[in-house]
Order: structure tokens, then sequence, then C-alpha cells
């Protein structure tokens, strides 16, 4: 299984902005596809957005039109550009190897995002 190195969270005031990153071991990373997930204090972890091996994205409706997906094949990185941030995207967020049966790799520890004035 792959693993993965969540970065860049911090503390931001609302309407600012933070990149994540993400770095994943394993050769094949040019042919999966990734999500970023976030799990708030007593909520489940949810996906926030998708990118596919040939590049689509998908969002969730609560981040699109303010997060970005993209990705570096040759870094093997995955990144998240969070625009416009609310109180409410406040959450540990994480990445990983996306199916539509369930994440395929290790969940790592994670990235603290923390939105408030």
């Amino acid at each position: 299984q792959v693993q993965f190195v969540e970065s860049g969270g911090g503390l931001v005031q609302p309407g600012g902005s933070l990149r994540l990153s993400c770095a994943a071991s394993g050769s094949a990373f040019s042919n999966y596809n990734m999500g970023w997930y976030r799990q708030a204090p007593g909520k489940q972890r949810d996906l926030v957005a998708r990118i596919f091996s040939g590049g689509t994205t998908t969002y969730a409706y609560s981040v699109k039109g303010r997060f970005t997906i993209s990705r570096d094949n040759a870094k093997k990185t995955v990144y998240l550009q969070m625009n416009n941030l609310k109180p409410e995207d406040t959450a540990v967020y994480y990445c990983n190897q996306w199916s539509s049966v369930g994440v395929l790799g290790y969940w790592g520890q994670g990235t603290q995002v923390t939105v408030s004035s």
C-alpha cells in the first residue's frame, strides 16, 4: 500500500488562503486517482476533492469555486489550493489514493487547518 505525507496546514483568518501538499510513495503515482479528505472534530472523514490520473477534477459542493486540486507526477505530489477559507473549513486534511471501493493507501497523520479570527 502507498503511504502519504501531508503538509502545509496552519492557522489562517477567514478569507485567507493555504496550499496543502501531499507527497506519495510508490512508483506508479501517475496512475493513481487521488483525493483530499478532511475530518472535523466529532465528524466523519469526507472527500473534499479528487483528481483522476488523466487530470479530471471533482469537488464537494461546499468547496467548489474556492479549492483547487492539482498534481505534479514528477514530484509524486498532489496539492490543494484553498482560497477564501471559512471557519467551517477547519479540520484535519488528509490525502489518499481514491477508488470507487474506498481508499487504497495508508492514512497519514494529516495536516491541521484552522480558520479563525
